[in-house]
């Protein structure tokens, strides 16, 4: 078990360690359509790579992802074949979102760092292929608003 402020130094380490080994400008917030963000994700149990629409008006974050919806097909055959969409997940905050992800499947916990070098290479891949997506549809997804 781990204290409070020995958790928060090693997610610090994790998040600046995998910036050091991955020195790149990823698109994450910069997609130019608000509310609409992609996301690295892990805590203790867990990681994934995310798109969330979180649009402060709800019928946004509709249009949105019922554009991605129709993409979904291409989106899993032709970069991630194992994309979950969830129109109804909920954050550790409790707040109900949409949520486009891809989970890491192996054994991981930001407080193990020998699950670390594993999870930062799902990372990479993962979102490169995510934003080479973006990228190619990236017109069509902004009709949608």
């Amino acid at each position: 078990m781990f204290s409070k402020e020995e958790s928060a130094q090693l997610r610090k380490e994790f998040w600046t360690s995998f910036g050091k080994s991955f020195p790149r400008k990823w698109l994450l917030y910069n997609t130019k359509i608000k509310g609409f963000a992609f996301k690295f994700q892990a805590d203790r149990k867990k990681a994934s790579v995310c798109l969330d629409f979180e649009h402060p008006e709800e019928i946004a974050n509709e249009l949105l992802y019922d554009q991605l919806i129709s993409l979904k097909k291409i989106l899993e055959t032709e970069y991630l074949p194992e994309v979950i969409y969830n129109d109804n997940f909920e954050l550790d905050n409790r707040k109900i979102i949409r949520r486009i992800y891809i989970p890491f499947e192996k054994k991981f916990s930001i407080h193990n760092k020998n699950t670390w070098r594993d999870c930062y290479e799902f990372f990479v891949d993962t979102m490169t292929e995510f934003e080479l997506f973006f990228y190619e549809y990236e017109d069509f997804i902004k009709q949608a608003i």
